[in-house]
């Protein structure tokens, strides 16, 4: 019986203690954001100082933690922010903002000696400085840098004006891609202007979200048009075109069949790059369900399979598979690619969304490393039904030209991702319009009237040119278009009778075309057609969309309209075009104002931010 009485008294102490524990267990939650610009900041690591406890912040910024630990102190760390303590005290709600660290910027964005792993140290800005203007200056001053930067970018010829007597049809692919505005944006924020090479408008135009009305009826998108007078030629008109794809529920998708692609060779080593993308991949894991599945490839001296084929709900093995990846060897890209595609195969899904995930910054130097042999086996691949989307990161051998064009042959998209935000919008976001093609093969021609236009020129789309012939052949690849995107294109137009001295040819004797067409067709100013294919098609559908002739006053257009404008122009701005005439910032500016509409996630705010600084430094 004493036995038993020992027994029950210990066993009574040990419950007693339990209880105290648990009283003393404290759950503190919070949001962090970022100090600058208000945005709430996914990713975020939380960690009880001192130990080994610690979490990250969601998609919404916001996090829990448990801990019995007295006196607690949490420590916040984001890459290219400062990192920040703060004591628990007695506090339950814990919100921090955090600023931006210059110092880890300049360690980690002009990183330029990628085969040592030698960050370049910017000249003047030390440890104590806080201050973006400061660290941009920096960086405008330091040679070594510029001299040093080996990325590649595609030459392009601006489109010039057209006379539709001698050239009646413009075609073209649809480009859904938005990897130029979010480049050019990491080279003014870091005090630079791009390269003009590196700035594509119709990306810049096509990075936005716009209030189109969704699609009803049989076809996947909407067609929306308006016609007024451009805002940097007040002689001249502006046609802007939009396609509006179908949004089609996350829940209603269909089952996707993912191969992470990943680059981890020694030039992804800075924090931009393989941690960033790490991390953004993350949070795609979390946007997963049950009937996906993700597999895993790496290539850096070789390649190989880090990850079988794995449920969409298995989230922590996913993120664990992630979480050890590293850094180093050179990059045996064509190796990956090919063992990629072959998981691909092996795991199809019929009527599912096969796709692999290219994720580096496309400093491909062993193996099938041409452009020429990528093209020809992602070409063939996605004749299979595989797709390839493309994300870029980093910078200083950041190779645009190239991943570009793999996303293109490989019916797919590409986007280039800076910071984490940039990851989220890519990733969670647009999350169905990056990865799910609700039509493919998206061509579009133009046909206007010589009786209202004199002349014409696309603004952008310089390499999704196609020739005439191009738009009737089923056989001929396109753009391709995702669930809830929205595509644009805008034309310039020198109306009939206006005298500019960009019309290319002057008016002809003894063609009589346009006094016919003025007959019979002078209420219209063009003819707009478009052929998409259903995402497992072979053969096209025609829509077709006549737009009378009838501007309207810039006053009293669409947000719709004035946003794409304003962005053609800071486009035009900062590749010194031809044709920007009377565009200044302050017109730019007051344009952009005028049509930020709802901008709910922000994009449109920083676009006229990011404006302001080019705007001072073209001052200075």
């Amino acid at each position: 019986m004493k036995y038993l009485s020992t027994i029950k008294s210990l066993l009574f102490l040990f419950i007693i203690s339990l209880s105290v524990a648990h009283a003393q267990l404290k759950t503190i939650t919070g949001k962090v954001t970022d100090a600058d610009s208000g945005e709430k900041l996914p990713g975020v690591n939380v960690l009880l100082k001192g130990t080994s406890i610690g979490t990250v912040t969601d998609l919404d910024g916001r996090y829990s933690l448990s801990f019995d630990q007295p006196n607690a102190i949490l420590v916040f760390t984001f890459i290219g922010m400062q990192k920040k303590e703060v004591p628990a005290g007695s506090k339950t709600i814990v919100d921090v903002a955090l600023h931006t660290d210059t110092q880890q910027l300049s360690e980690i964005i002009i990183s330029t000696d990628e085969s040592h792993n030698q960050p370049l140290r910017i000249k003047g800005v030390s440890s104590s400085k806080s201050s973006k203007a400061a660290f941009q200056n920096a960086i405008m001053q330091d040679h070594h840098y510029t001299s040093s930067n080996t990325e590649e970018y595609e030459g392009l010829a601006e489109n010039t004006f057209l006379t539709p007597l001698k050239n009646p049809l413009s075609t073209f692919s649809i480009d859904v891609d938005a990897a130029s505005y979010a480049n050019i944006r990491r080279f003014i924020n870091n005090g630079q202007r791009p390269p003009a090479d590196a700035v594509r408008i119709e990306e810049m135009i096509n990075y936005f979200d716009y209030s189109y009305r969704q699609p009803v009826g049989k076809h996947p998108f909407s067609i929306n048009t308006e016609v007024s007078y451009a805002p940097w030629n007040e002689n001249h008109q502006l046609v802007h075109i939009g396609l509006q794809g179908k949004t089609i529920a996350t829940d209603d998708l269909p089952a996707s069949n993912l191969v992470f692609l990943i680059d981890v060779s020694g030039s992804m080593s800075a924090q931009n790059k393989l941690p960033l993308l790490k991390a953004g991949f993350k949070m795609l894991t979390e946007k997963l369900r049950e009937d996906d599945k993700v597999s895993i490839v790496v290539y850096a001296g070789a390649a190989g399979c880090v990850l079988e084929p794995t449920a969409g709900n298995e989230k922590k093995k996913i993120m664990e598979a992630l979480s050890k990846l590293q850094a180093g060897g050179s990059t045996a890209g064509g190796a990956g690619i090919n063992l990629a595609y072959q998981l691909a195969k092996d795991n199809f899904v019929d009527g599912g969304n096969n796709r692999i995930i290219l994720a580096t910054d496309g400093d491909f130097n062993v193996g099938a490393s041409s452009n020429d042999a990528m093209e020809k086996l992602i070409a063939q691949k996605r004749k299979e039904g595989v797709f390839l989307t493309v994300l870029g990161f980093g910078m200083g051998n950041y190779k645009d030209s190239k991943m570009e064009v793999l996303a293109d042959k490989g019916n797919g998209n590409y986007a280039y991702i800076d910071t984490m935000l940039e990851a989220k919008k890519v990733l969670v976001n647009e999350f169905g319009g990056t990865l799910f093609t609700i039509a493919k093969d998206v061509k579009v021609q133009v046909e206007f009237n010589p009786a209202n236009v004199t002349a014409y020129r696309l603004i952008g789309y310089e390499n999704r040119k196609l020739a005439a012939k191009d738009f009737n052949n089923d056989k001929k690849d396109a753009g391709e278009l995702g669930s809830g995107h929205a595509v644009t294109a805008l034309y310039e137009i020198i109306p009939a009778g206006v005298d500019s001295y960009f019309k290319p040819i002057d008016d002809l004797k003894y063609q009589q075309e346009v006094s016919t067409s003025k007959k019979q067709y002078g209420e219209e100013l063009f003819t707009v057609k478009f052929r998409y294919k259903a995402p497992d098609g072979d053969t096209s559908t025609l829509i077709v969309h006549t737009e009378p002739n009838q501007p309207i006053d810039l006053k009293n257009t669409s947000d719709n309209f004035r946003w794409s404008a304003a962005v053609a122009t800071f486009g035009m701005l900062l590749t010194d075009s031809d044709y920007s005439e009377d565009a200044d910032y302050q017109l730019l500016l007051a344009l952009a104002k005028s049509a930020r509409g709802k901008d709910e996630n922000g994009y449109r705010v920083e676009f006229i931010n990011m404006v302001s600084t080019c705007q001072l430094l073209a001052k200075n």
